[in-house]
């Protein structure tokens, strides 16, 4: 429950999560829904792939080189 006393890397907060989840209620919200769930489900894709390459330093612009080009990036084990 508070493992964020014993382990210093761990936020003691849910802020960073929340504003992960921000932009696709905003994206929900100004177009009213998605059109299919095959583009509902890119989206996520993409959108989860950018802000986790964001999270990790990289420019947007060389995450999207990079995945284009093959060369994912996977933290195994994290």
């Amino acid at each position: 429950m508070l493992l964020f006393a014993k382990n210093p890397q761990v936020s003691f907060t849910n802020n960073r999560a929340e504003q992960d989840l921000r932009m696709s209620k905003v994206k929900q919200k100004v177009s009213g829904c998605f059109r299919t769930e095959i583009y509902a489900l890119a989206y996520c894709r993409i959108s989860s792939y950018l802000q986790t390459m964001a999270n990790r330093g990289y420019n947007p612009l060389i995450a999207v080189q990079m995945a284009l080009a093959g060369e994912l990036e996977f933290a195994g084990g994290e």
